[in-house]
């Protein structure tokens, strides 16, 4: 039978049953479908919209997960699976309705089940959206004992009128950059070489936190659906970048038109002590840290200069960080690094 092929379906029922009203807790009341179905099914918010457009993305957790299964906190990873792709939608300026996700392993323990769907749960309410389905599956032989993988997508909504697709940008416009919290889900090939170099026991704690190791490299990835979604209601926003794989060099330009460049300013935000440590432990060049992390910034905003300033006061009364990181001025769709800004 099935189960002496190395699947076990009543797992996949308990796993079921642990993850049940987590997932409820996600839901919007545009959710028209429950769990357990064939497809999970969502209506459209009757937003007044002229030309409504609808936004996807994807993405998985990559690497980060070797340290998941390395110290056994496995409750973190699920937020970085969704900011992963809700912050990539965000940048159009989309509003992230609804999320599903994929979890596949050799061998399925549902209680691990409901710490990851836990933590995509988590990722969902701070983004707003609804967790409507997903898929466990359960290949023997396939995976490692003990390891897992994670995909996952997430559908939004903008009006094609106010997509943001940085067409306007232009010289003179702000940089603005809100804080990561800390390296977010890209560079672990990388991190876990050096980590592993320097033969860190992730259970330690680190010098520089009162979390171990392990605990600060997983830090889940920070969501800034709720930020930009207020900020987008009051200010005219030219363009967005997440700070993702291929850190300010690969990214920035992919909001850039053809005949501009970015300035940033180094030394103009703090940097976290975690790329301190992999730039001197990996010897790692900096051109190579600013390609493959995101630094300490994990979201920018392109602004013209005086809405630059309305939001950095806007968000500093919020108490929270932002920071003018560069400036737009004309050249080849390409990133440039300067001083401090004076």
């Amino acid at each position: 039978n099935y189960a002496d092929a190395g699947v076990d379906v009543k797992a996949g029922y308990r796993a079921v049953e642990l993850i049940k009203d987590k997932v409820k807790s996600t839901f919007r009341p545009e959710v028209m479908s429950d769990l357990g179905g064939f497809a999970g099914c969502f209506r459209l918010p009757s937003k007044e919209m002229e030309k409504p457009v609808l936004v996807s993305g994807t993405d998985g957790v990559g690497t980060k997960l070797k340290l998941a299964f390395q110290t056994g906190k496995h409750n973190t990873v699920g937020q970085d699976l969704v900011a992963m792709c809700v912050n990539d939608i965000l940048v159009l300026g989309a509003e992230p309705l609804f999320f599903l996700d994929y979890f596949a392993s050799g061998k399925l323990q549902p209680e691990i089940v409901a710490e990851v769907v836990g933590g995509i749960a988590d990722g969902c309410i701070l983004a707003n959206c609804s967790l409507i389905g997903g898929e466990t599956a359960e290949m023997p032989g396939f995976y490692s004992p003990g390891e897992y993988d994670l995909a996952g997508f997430t559908v939004g909504l903008v009006d094609q009128a106010k997509m943001i697709n940085g067409q306007s940008i232009e010289d003179g416009d702000w940089i603005l950059g809100l804080p990561s919290s800390g390296v977010h889900s890209n560079g672990f090939s990388l991190v876990r070489k050096i980590l592993e170099q320097e033969k860190v026991d992730l259970n330690q704690v680190c010098p520089w936190s009162k979390q171990t190791w392990g605990e600060r490299f997983l830090t889940p990835t920070r969501i800034y659906v709720k930020t930009i979604q207020d900020l987008l209601t009051k200010f005219e926003i030219k363009g967005m970048v997440h700070i993702t794989g291929g850190g300010f060099i690969e990214n920035i330009p992919r909001i850039l038109p053809s005949d501009y460049a970015a300035t940033i300013f180094k030394g103009s935000w703090p940097i976290q002590p975690e790329f301190d440590f992999l730039q001197k432990a990996g010897n790692v060049k900096e051109e190579d840290m600013y390609g493959t992390f995101n630094m300490g910034i994990g979201f920018m905003l392109i602004v013209e200069p005086k809405l630059g300033q309305e939001i950095l006061d806007y968000l500093s009364n919020k108490d929270e960080a932002v920071y003018k990181i560069g400036i737009i001025s004309q050249g080849s769709k390409n990133v440039n690094f300067q001083g401090e800004a004076e």
